[in-house]
């Protein structure tokens, strides 16, 4: 009988873990804001984000990562700190992806 209640318990607390894990684990692609292509309100949700921070991220837009929010200055790190999981900066259609690499060097 105390082995039969043991083997409850375990299988409850691993259940357990399995639920907070799954409610730790990052959001889908296809819930995450693209600062790309977002809306004033879409962004206006995310957390510290006002009209005033909203307009200034549609205005600095395009973004080729989304750590440019801090690195452009339009909000503070701490800030991106709470939202980083909640976004993406989705590249723009029509622009060239950043190279790698350095071109060659030019021979005179």
């Amino acid at each position: 009988m105390k082995h039969l209640v043991l083997l409850i318990g375990l299988v409850l607390a691993l259940g357990a873990t399995d639920v907070l894990a799954q409610s730790r684990a990052a959001p889908p692609a296809s819930t995450l804001i693209d600062l790309n292509s977002a809306s004033r309100d879409d962004l206006m949700n995310l957390e510290g984000i006002g009209e005033v921070r909203a307009d200034a991220i549609i205005r600095a837009r395009p973004f080729k990562a989304k750590t440019e929010l801090v690195e452009r200055r339009l909000i503070p790190e701490a800030l991106y700190d709470k939202i980083a999981d909640k976004v993406m900066a989705r590249p723009v259609p029509g622009t060239p992806p950043t190279p790698t690499t350095r071109p060659p060097a030019k021979r005179s």
